[in-house]
């Protein structure tokens, strides 16, 4: 009769193997951040695109009703709430809606602290 005297096998990784997979997905994340990031603030710049776009159609649908010429003030944004989609525009981070007089373009007025794309932080991003 043979007896054997086997090792049991050791299964694992070794700290090689480790540092290896460690650092691929570290620049895995460190190229998918930004990217991520960017992608991010683009989609939010064109919501407030689109929202300062139908501001603008509003105004000028306002405008046209009551029979406004350029330059009459339209107060608040709560005036045009009849001609908005659900009566009011929704925001996407916290920024505040200038309608302006009629024929001046709309803004959207970012909060402090908050910079998007190459607005800074504060700014007001006209309509397009």
């Amino acid at each position: 009769m043979k007896i054997s005297l086997r090792s049991p096998a050791r299964a694992g990784f070794t700290i090689v193997e480790l540092v290896i997979i460690i650092t691929i997905i570290g620049l895995l994340v460190a190229i998918g951040v930004p990217n991520y990031m960017r992608a991010r603030d683009n989609s939010r710049l064109n919501f407030i695109y689109s929202n300062l776009r139908e501001i603008e159609n509003a105004k000028s649908q306002w405008a046209l009703d009551n029979h406004k010429q350029t330059g009459d003030d339209v107060g608040a944004l709560a005036q045009l709430g009849s001609y908005l989609r659900g009566g009011t525009v929704r925001d996407a981070i916290r920024e505040t809606y200038t309608p302006n007089p009629v024929g001046t373009p709309a803004e959207a007025n970012l909060p402090t602290g908050v910079q998007l794309g190459p607005f800074a932080a504060g700014s007001a991003i006209p309509a397009p």
